[in-house]
């Protein structure tokens, strides 16, 4: 099959240090290929992939200078994919919901993978009037809020079995790994490691954007002798990171489309304490893989209850349901449903002309 895979431009494919879509687009493509099919991928210029590559921009847009219009780079890559179009069976997109437009008018099967949060009160009336722009969710409790779009089905994502190895003893600290945001409330963290006297290290991003709330909220409670501060981690440092840990706390505070870092912590057999919200009861196996909770004191009590569950049962949950070739394989099945379609209404036209 010639598949097109249509990344961001915001990181490189995969991405140097923090990019859960990139990341997963870069899993996807390369196990494509792996697989035997045509695949070019669509992203920067400094994108690593066993794909053709198309540099829709020379380099990824938060890392690569600075960069006034992301819009701009947009607009000129999705040309690029019109133009070529016809060169493929199918496009898949992954970058939310700017192309809707084009698609509708172009002769080529197409899947478009929301990664975002769907809550949002402008995006009902955008669904409803292209619900013939057939989506893909990665959580079932992601397409809550849009009945309306047309969904085609729900691939939760997944990692190479390579990629993070397994670590079978019990670390040395909890660990907290993703960005600093109001959403993601390592505040709930730092609570959480210093009631149950346990050290905490937080390795995460701050956007621009949120560092004001950094500053304010987050900056004064990192002053306690328990809680360290990394900063941003590349891929490379990630197994060591978790793998060292007790426990991956997951305080999110919103409707999580999945929580990759959910996953990598299961593959390196370290269990996770999440609150519940968003995609976590679909990732978290409660009791197995780790426990979801709803407050403070479920989460201490879970925290200091996690050497009861069994590292390799994490690692082996994350084998079964959360590997690279189960996720390529729930895409390719719904390639080939999207272009059998395509075939179906093509003949059905000629036949009517």
């Amino acid at each position: 099959m010639r598949i097109a895979q249509v990344a961001p431009l915001i990181e490189s494919v995969p991405p140097e240090l923090y990019g859960g879509t990139e990341r997963v687009v870069a899993f996807l493509t390369d196990e494509l290929v792996k697989r035997g099919h045509d695949v070019t991928l669509f992203a920067s210029g400094d994108s690593r992939t066993s794909a053709r590559l198309v540099p829709a921009w020379p380099r990824a847009l938060r890392l690569g200078g600075p960069c006034q219009d992301a819009l701009a780079p947009h607009l000129l890559m999705l040309e690029q994919v019109a133009q070529r179009a016809e060169d493929f069976d199918v496009l898949h997109f992954h970058i939310s919901q700017f192309h809707f437009s084009l698609v509708r008018r172009l002769p080529v099967a197409h899947l478009t993978t929301l990664h975002g949060r769907l809550d949002l009160p402008e995006l009902p009336p955008l669904f409803a009037e292209f619900s013939d722009v057939p989506v893909a969710s990665i959580s079932d409790a992601q397409r809550r809020p849009l009945p309306d779009a047309g969904w085609i089905g729900t691939v939760h994502h997944g990692l190479p079995l390579d990629l993070l190895e397994f670590h079978p003893d019990p670390g040395s600290y909890l660990a907290f790994l993703g960005r600093i945001a109001p959403e993601k409330r390592v505040d709930r963290a730092i609570a959480i490691a210093t009631a149950c006297g346990q050290p905490l290290r937080i390795a995460a991003k701050v956007d621009p954007f949120d560092r004001r709330y950094f500053e304010r909220d987050i900056r004064p409670l990192l002053d306690h002798p328990l809680v360290e501060f990394i900063g941003e981690i590349s891929e490379e440092q990630k197994s060591d990171f978790l793998g060292g840990a007790s426990a991956l706390l997951f305080p999110i505070d919103w409707p999580e489309p999945f929580g990759l870092v959910m996953i990598e912590a299961m593959a390196c057999g370290v269990p996770v304490v999440a609150y519940r919200g968003g995609s976590v009861t679909e990732v978290i196996d409660h009791g197995v893989t780790g426990f979801v909770v709803d407050t403070l004191g479920q989460a201490i009590e879970a925290t200091r209850a996690v050497a009861r569950l069994s590292r390799r049962r994490c690692r082996s949950v994350f084998e079964r349901r959360f590997s690279v070739t189960r996720m390529a394989a729930d895409y390719e099945a719904l390639y080939e449903g999207l272009v059998a379609a395509r075939h179906s209404d093509l003949t059905m036209a000629t036949g009517a002309a």
